[in-house]
This record gives structure tokens, C-alpha cells and sequence, in this order.
């Protein structure tokens, strides 16, 4: 069975009148919203005084000028590291200067002329016959390749007996100096290059490669002729060869290596964004000006960059603040809720997490101006007590966020720097899981425990990630402990007004009121015991159920407990606590409605007379739905049939004037009731019987639409089935028959004696 939800629409704040109210989104109308945007004006306004009051230097600078007597001297009162302009100018520029030119090697280029001369030693190596003339061989090479070889070259390769061997030594010279590339150099453009070194590219099909050629390695058009004549000296060739090789092979040495502009602007680019800057430190106390000293260029740049460090004339830092507060807020209002804690938060829950939320980043910044003798700023800030409390008052889930974003906050903003943030955020994740599965306030003190060493490991981090000396360890240790102890503690005073003031209901809540020595529970049992008798087997029943289905057990029991509450005013007219007389016999069917309506409403306004939680006013509210009182109704339909001069049976008399549950406790209660209610009037009851006679029931309050709203599956509803069979078999055990056998008379000592004898034997 599919989930459904209703929105609660929170109410628009009164206070704005109507026009605004039109104006604005509907984002903006409720109380919560109003809240979150207080609270961001709030903390902006303390962030912005706080910087302002920071300003290390009320006096200014403008009366310095390089070359003038310094009237007053001028000490860094906190300590800066910045950025020299000038020498990170002129590293930058010498990084420029190292980049080396990029060459792309062409191998197109360098495979068209390997295939030219191939051409030409496949038409030169020829040989000629008698038919063949030296004029008609030269004519033919003159054909192909005109005007490129001279005369005479021809008629030595004509005459040769080496040809062959000339022209595959050719071959392989004009391949080697190829394959080292034959560079296109620009005119200008490599000037404010590296002046040794080039990067020649080589890409293939499958990879590239990439060589850093020295500046004087390279061939260029002009050193051909020496790259052939040095290449020719390497080996061991002819002297035919060793004389025409520079003037055969001149043609066909060209230029494969081509200048890439955009790629040195790429390696420019990357030398420049990967060049450090330089940093310069002035340290505190350390005189800047001095008095009666004439000012030079360096000390007024010190100068320059204190004033640029002054937080008031940092003016992008303040616009990042408030963005940055934006963006946290925005995060805490629109993420709780559904999202995070499947349900929306009450408009009290908004206002305790936008005040926590608006407490700890305005504390934060406060904090930023004490000295701690290098402690993070963090360990005086409980961020476990601001996160402990939502964790305990709504949700975990929603308590594990807050441990998040509330410490980034705080870093965003300025106000933690690295150690800080890495400490409230182990303390804050660690406090919103320390508190599962308590029962007692005093594991709230063994949860501080447990806060108090997650710290202690965070701060021994920290401490060694600083190279702290030895010195820092115990104090910093000591008040890491201190902070969880502190905030576990804190929270054992804090958190029972927050209980009442939100009317939450928290595990130690319910446990208080699961007592059923308490006195109107005491009085429930007085009044109408038949009553109470049948709130602690429904109790019994919700509980088992929602333990099986992963439910809240412990409200489902309480709410148990404290759902007939109305049935006080008048128990005599509920059938648990009547004898042998009903009332309902002298009275109207739409009367007797009327009454057992009634106690609904009284329930809630007993509840409420009480300060019982509002989950618990639900349970009660809810527990009978808006279904119809079938047995009346009934009743008021048959007087009808027979008396036709009464009036009109409208079903509405009859109808509970609650609403469908809306959370699996309450729709668990509402079930256990009218099961708890109906096996009673089994006759010998057993496991077969009951599992029929309850499916039945849950089926009619399926057929009723009484568990739309209520977040019940139909495997919830399977697993409830028989969390009630179990228990109400346990409940309804069978017992033996005691035989009918006659007593002897005692009043006769005699039988008496003999009866007592028996019994010893």
C-alpha cells in the first residue's frame, strides 16, 4: 500500500500586512523564513562589525612616499604573509624565458621527399644499353627532375660502375638527416624563447613523442649541406660518393619541422599559472617605518601590503562572507525536513535550528579574537552541545548535517581556519551518532565521554600534522577533553526545558511518561480500570508491532497508554467497564454516538491540559480516524426501518471526529485497538481463529481509506498481523480444566487430621 502525505501549510505571519504578503514568494510568508532571514542579517551584521573592529592601523599611510623622512614609526601588530609583486614579476618573466620553442615534426612532408628520391634513383640506377646514349640517359633525368642536377654529376653517375651502391648509400643519408628534421625557423618570434633548447613533437598513429633538441643540434635550410658532409664523415663510403652525395642529395633535403605558435603560447601560458609566487612574511612586533629614517621602495611595499591586510579595506573578502552565509543558510532552511528527517519540522523545530545555527556562526566569529595560545579556535566553541540537541529533539539524521555544514560555515566565513574546521567537525559528526540507542540521561554523560576522546584523537592529529612542540600537547589536550566532558554535561541541564518549551518528544520524554506509576494514569486505572486494563494490552500489542516494523516503539506505547484518556468523563458508558448494566440500552443510538464520539476530544484536551507531546496528542486524535461507529449506526438504522417518523439517520452523528493516522505509530495504535478490542469476543480463541478474524479487521480499515496517510506498506501491515497473533496468543493461552472433586467437611477435626496426613504423604 503506497504512501501518502499531506503538506502542512505553515500560517503567514500576521504582523505583515496584506500587500507585502501578496508581494512576496509564499517561500517567504512563513515564520520560519522570517526567522532564517533574520538570522542571516544577524550574522552578517556581526560579521561586518567584527571586521571592521579588527583594523590593526587606524592611522593612515598616504604621508609615506619613497625618499622621505619617515615622521612615525610603524609596527605589524599581527603577523602577514604576502605576495611581492615585483619579484613574482620577475620570476615569472624568467620562467617565460626558459620555455623552448615547440617544432612539430612533418612526417607527410618528410614521406614525399623520400618518395622523390626514390623516383629519381629508380630512373638514375638504370642501365644503359648500346641502344642508349649519355645524351639521351642525362635527357631522361633532365625530363623528370629539370634544371636540379648539374652536367657533370650526371656524367659521373652515367660513367660509375657504382652507381647502384651511390645510390643506396644516398638513400640512407638522405634518411638520416630527414629523421633528425630539417627545421622552419621564424624570423622572429623565438627571441624571448629559451635561447638552448627547442621541443621537437614527433606523433604518429598510436603515440607521441616529444624531444628537447639543443639549440645547436638543429638543422636548419642553411646547414644541410654540413648535416650531409657531417652524416657522409660518420661512415665509410666512396669516394665517387663522398664527391657527389652534397650536390645528389640537396634537392631532396627540405624542410620538415615546422614552428607550432599555438603550442609555445600554451607552454607559456602553463609556465606562468605554474610559477610560485614570491612570499615575504612580516612578523609581529616587527617595525615596518622607522622613525627619522628615509623610506625606501621595499619598506613602503611592507606598507602597502599591511594596509591591504587590514580586514575593513578587504572588500571581496566581505562579499565572499555574506555569499558564503548565503549559501550555509540557504542549505539549513530548505535541506531539513522531508529530505533529511522524512517529515517537516514544526515551526518551533525551524526556530530552535535556525537559532543554533545563527548562535554558532555569530559565536565563531567571536571567538576568532581570543588568543589560545595556537589551540584551534574551535575547542572553545561546543559545537557537540549544538549538535547533541537537535540529535536528541528531532532527528539524527538532521544532527549529522548541522555537524557538517555548521563548522563549514564557520570556515567559510573566516572565523576557523584549517585545525579549527577539522576539529568541530570530528566533534560534531561523533556527537550526532554518541546518542543512539539511549535510554537514560545519564548516557548523555557517557556520550560527552565518548565526544571527549573522539577529540582527544582530533587534537593529537592536529597537533602532529603542525609539528607542535612538545610543549603544546597537555594544555591543548586537556581542553579538547574538557569540550566534550562539558557539552555532555551541558546538555543534561539543558535539555528538559528544551523538551517542555518544544513539547518534543524525546526518548527520555517518553520513558517518563511509559511510567505507569504516574498519576493520571494512577487515576485512569481508579476511574475506569476496564479501561486501563485494555490500554496496557493495546500497548503491549503497538509495541511488538513496531519493534518488528522498525517504527518508534517506545511512542506507539505511550500513545497506547494514553489514547482513552477521554474515556474518564464518563467510563460507565464504554462496554470495558460495564458489568451488567449498559446505559446505552435507555438512551438514543445518536446519543450514545455522541458520548462515545466524545472521548476523542476530551482525550486530546486532557492530553493537552497534561503537556504531553504533540506526537502523543496525534496517537490520541487519531487512533479511531473518522470511522464510523458502526454498531450505533446500525442500531439508529433499524429504529428507522421501523419507526418511519424518525428522522433521517445522517452517517456524520456516527463518525469519529478525528483524522486518518498520519505516522505508522499512530496507524499501529489504531489497529491494536480494535483488535485488542474485537478478539475479546472470541469464544476460545485460537492462533487460526484470530489470524482470520484480524485479517478481517485490517482489511475493513483498508477498505475504510483509515491507513492511506499513514506510511503503511502491505508488508507492514503482514508483519503487524503477526506481531498481534503472537502476542495475543501468548495472551490467550489455553488452561487446563480443574476437575470438579467434593472437599471434605473441615469443620470435623477428625477428616481434618486425615486430610493433612494425606497431604504430607
Amino acid at each position: 500500500m503506497g504512501i501518502a502525505t499531506v503538506m502542512k501549510n505553515s500560517p503567514v505571519s500576521r504582523s505583515i500586512p496584506a500587500l507585502v504578503r501578496k508581494l512576496l514568494p509564499s517561500s517567504l510568508k512563513t515564520g520560519p523564513s522570517l526567522a532564517w532571514a533574520g538570522a542571516f542579517i544577524l550574522c552578517s551584521v556581526i560579521i561586518l562589525i567584527n571586521m571592521n573592529s579588527n583594523l590593526q592601523y587606524k592611522g593612515g599611510f598616504e604621508e609615506f612616499e619613497v625618499g622621505k623622512v619617515a615622521d612615525r614609526d610603524v609596527i605589524a601588530e599581527q603577523s602577514i604573509t604576502f605576495r611581492d609583486e615585483v619579484a613574482t614579476s620577475l620570476r615569472i618573466q624568467a620562467q617565460e624565458r626558459l620555455v623552448p620553442a615547440v617544432f612539430y615534426y612533418s612526417e607527410k612532408v618528410s614521406e614525399e621527399l623520400q618518395n622523390q628520391w626514390n623516383s629519381f634513383a629508380a630512373l638514375a640506377g638504370k642501365h644503359p644499353g648500346e641502344e642508349h646514349s649519355k645524351e639521351a640517359y642525362k635527357l631522361g633525368l633532365q625530363s623528370e627532375f629539370p634544371g636540379i642536377f648539374p652536367d657533370d654529376i650526371l656524367d659521373l653517375l652515367y660513367q660509375s660502375q657504382e652507381r647502384d651502391e651511390v645510390l643506396r648509400n644516398g638513400a640512407a643519408v638522405l634518411g638520416a638527416v630527414l629523421g633528425r628534421g630539417i627545421y622552419s625557423v621564424p624570423q622572429t618570434g623565438l627571441e624571448n624563447l629559451n635561447p638552448d633548447l627547442v621541443v621537437l613533437i614527433r606523433q604518429s598513429k598510436d603515440r607521441i613523442e616529444q624531444e628537447r633538441v639543443p639549440l645547436r643540434n638543429v638543422i636548419t635550410k642553411n646547414k644541410v649541406t654540413e648535416a650531409v658532409s657531417a652524416q657522409i664523415d660518420a661512415g665509410s663510403y666512396s669516394l665517387l660518393f663522398v664527391q657527389i652525395a652534397p650536390q645528389i642529395l640537396k634537392p631532396f633535403l627540405k624542410e620538415n619541422v615546422f614552428y607550432s605558435p599555438e603550442d609555445t603560447t600554451k607552454s607559456i601560458g602553463a609556465a606562468r599559472a605554474n610559477t610560485e609566487p614570491v612570499m615575504k612574511s612580516i612578523e609581529q612586533g616587527q617595525r615596518i617605518i622607522k622613525k627619522g629614517f628615509i623610506i625606501t621602495e621595499d619598506e613602503l611595499a611592507e606598507l602597502q601590503a599591511l594596509k591591504m591586510n587590514q580586514p575593513g579595506n578587504d572588500l571581496p573578502a566581505i562579499f565572499a562572507n555574506i555569499i558564503f552565509l548565503l549559501f550555509i543558510f540557504g542549505m539549513l532552511y530548505y535541506f531539513p525536513g522531508r529530505r533529511i528527517t522524512g517529515r517537516d519540522l514544526t515551526d518551533s523545530e525551524s526556530y530552535l535550528v535556525c537559532g543554533f545555527s545563527a548562535l554558532y556562526i555569530a559565536g565563531s566569529v567571536l571567538v576568532k579574537n581570543i588568543s589560545l595560545q595556537s589551540i584551534p579556535g574551535s575547542v572553545v566553541v561546543p559545537t557537540a552541545l549544538v549538535i547533541m540537541l537537535p540529535s536528541i529533539l528531532i532527528h539524527s539524521r538532521l544532527a549529522l548535517i548541522l555537524a557538517m555544514v555548521l563548522p563549514l560555515g564557520a570556515f567559510l566565513t573566516g572565523s576557523f581556519d584549517v585545525p579549527s574546521f577539522v576539529f568541530a567537525l570530528v566533534s560534531g559528526v561523533v556527537s550526532s551518532y554518541s546518542l543512539q540507542h539511549t535510554e537514560k540521561r545519564m548516557d548523555l554523560v557517557k556520550a560527552g565521554l565518548v565526544i571527549a576522546v573522539a577529540n582527544l584523537m582530533a587534537m593529537t592529529a592536529i597537533l602532529l600534522w603542525q609539528h607542535s612542540p612538545a610543549g603544546v600537547y597537555p594544555h591543548s589536550l586537556f581542553w579538547s577533553a574538557f569540550n566534550g566532558l562539558a557539552s555532555g554535561m551541558l546538555v543534561v541541564g539543558v535539555l528538559p526545558p528544551l523538551e517542555h518549551a518544544l513539547n518534543a518528544a524525546t526518548v527520555f520524554r517518553l520513558i517518563e511518561l511509559s511510567d505507569l506509576n504516574a498519576p493520571i494514569l494512577r487515576r485512569l486505572f481508579t476511574v475506569a480500570p476496564g479501561t486501563y486494563s485494555h490500554s496496557i494490552m493495546v500497548a503491549n500489542l503497538a509495541e511488538a508491532a513496531c519493534q518488528d516494523i522498525g517504527a518508534n516503539a517506545l511512542l506507539a506505547r505511550v500513545g497506547a497508554y494514553y489514547h482513552d484518556l477521554g474515556k474518564m468523563e464518563n467510563p460507565d458508558y464504554f462496554v470495558e467497564n460495564q458489568t451488567d448494566y449498559n446505559r446505552h440500552d435507555d438512551i438514543a443510538p445518536r446519543l450514545s454516538a455522541t458520548v462515545i464520539r466524545s472521548h476523542v476530544k476530551q482525550g486530546i484536551e486532557r492530553a493537552r491540559q497534561l503537556g504531553l507531546p504533540q506526537k502523543v496528542i496525534d496517537i490520541i486524535g487519531e487512533h479511531h480516524g473518522n470511522s464510523v461507529i458502526t454498531w450505533f449506526y446500525s442500531k439508529a438504522l433499524q429504529q428507522q426501518g421501523v419507526d418511519s417518523k424518525r428522522d433521517v439517520v445522517n452517517v456524520e452523528d456516527f463518525t469519529y471526529p478525528g483524522t486518518p493516522p498520519h505516522s505508522r505509530e499512530s496507524a499501529v495504535v489504531m489497529l491494536a485497538d480494535v483488535t485488542e478490542a474485537a478478539v475479546r469476543t472470541l469464544q476460545k480463541p485460537t492462533a487460526g481463529k484470530m489470524e482470520k478474524f484480524i485479517q478481517e479487521l485490517i482489511d475493513k480499515k483498508v477498505e475504510a481509506g483509515q491507513l492511506a496517510q499513514s506510511e503503511l506498506t502491505f508488508r507492514d501491515l503482514e508483519t503487524i498481523k503477526k506481531a498481534f497473533i503472537r502476542v495475543l496468543v501468548s495472551y490467550y493461552h489455553s488452561r487446563i480444566e480443574y476437575p470438579k472433586v467434593a472437599l471434605p467437611n473441615t469443620s470435623n477435626p477428625n477428616v481434618s487430621n486425615q486430610v493433612n496426613s494425606r497431604k504430607e504423604g
